[in-house]
């Protein structure tokens, strides 16, 4: 009987890194999982989950062994707020992580490293209009990232690059679009927008006012997390190693996300704007080209559909928590 197919998740206790390790699971992977802490809100399917801080190389070199591929989720990350606040803390701990866990697939004969870069490497210069045009791949350069979390994503990008070329390292990089959806983080500081405004329009009465960091007329696109797994197992089969986009191309402002959300909620909301609050780039969206002609493929789960679960497993979580009352029922329920 053939043997399934080893392989490394890291950040398997995160958002992204839990969904993936179910998918490969499903696809009949054998799957070790490795992160700080085990997910927060279901137990790992992984086959083998271990803690280990991946900062530290023999704790790169312990989770690399015996497996063929790794996936790379692991990273200190979060919201812009979090993001706009912990430069050194997160340049530091991924740019660590991101070497490490190289060298260590190098050292025992991986065969494919995916690398999990982000549209924060694209140039501030290309996204200062709420109707930017959306962003190729070659857009990267001149550089001019974020600066902190951009950078180090940047930087690792070219690290994959010159694995490849010098040690035959076989590398693939996905750059995400704002990936969203049940099971990621919603509150406490390092969530993200469709999850912190989720989590504001549930815990709000009908016709109440919520804070929107920015104007709200900033725009963004977003892909709800099933199609983000399904894109990064199909661009890890293929033969295509230089970075792609992963997201939507579907480009709205943070007050269109908002009414949308609060439509889905059935409540009348009122915007209470803070422009003193971290907003990021006026404009950002992802051009999906290359990602089509690559794969033959795009993301296909509507941001309504994916926000009406994502809103409801949200509201669910506070229900639970006792923050909502149990007979609140929500749109998306029906």
């Amino acid at each position: 009987m053939t043997q399934p197919k080893r392989v490394l998740v890291t950040g398997a206790g995160g958002f992204i890194g839990h969904h993936l390790t179910r998918y490969l699971v499903d696809q009949g992977y054998w799957v070790r999982g490795v992160d700080l802490e085990h997910p927060k809100y279901e137990c790992t399917p992984a086959h083998e989950f271990e803690i280990l801080d991946l900062r530290r190389y023999d704790s790169c070199l312990q989770a690399t062994r015996g497996v063929s591929e790794v996936y790379t989720l692991a990273a200190d990350m979060g919201g812009i707020g979090f993001i706009e606040s912990n430069k050194a803390l997160i340049s530091r701990n991924n740019t660590m992580i991101n070497i490490h866990t190289l060298e260590a697939a190098r050292i025992n004969d991986v065969q494919r490293v995916l690398y999990t870069s982000s549209a924060c490497i694209y140039p501030g210069y290309r996204q200062g209009q709420t109707d930017v045009v959306p962003l190729k791949e070659e857009d990267a350069y001149p550089a001019d990232a974020e600066d902190g979390y951009g950078w180090e994503k940047l930087y690792t990008e070219r690290l994959c690059r010159h694995y490849s070329e010098d040690f035959g390292l076989e590398t693939r990089v996905v750059r995400f679009h704002n990936i969203f959806g049940p099971l990621g983080t919603y509150d406490g500081g390092r969530e993200k927008s469709p999850a912190a405004i989720c989590r504001k329009v549930a815990l709000a009465e009908d016709d109440d006012e919520i804070e929107v960091w920015g104007d709200g007329c900033q725009t963004r696109s977003y892909c709800y997390i099933d199609d983000c797994v399904e894109g990064i197992f199909r661009l890890m089969r293929s033969d295509h190693s230089a970075p792609i986009n992963l997201g939507q191309d579907r480009m709205l402002s943070i007050n269109e996300l908002v009414d949308m959300i609060a439509g889905i909620a059935g409540k009348t909301i009122r915007k209470r704007h803070d422009v003193t609050k971290p907003q990021g780039v006026r404009g950002r969206n992802s051009d999906n080209t290359l990602l089509c002609k690559t794969l033959g493929w795009q993301p296909s789960i509507s941001l309504e559909e994916g926000l009406a679960w994502t809103y409801e497993w949200i509201c669910g979580r506070l229900r639970a928590e006792g923050r909502i009352p149990v007979r609140q029922m929500t749109a998306a329920s029906y």
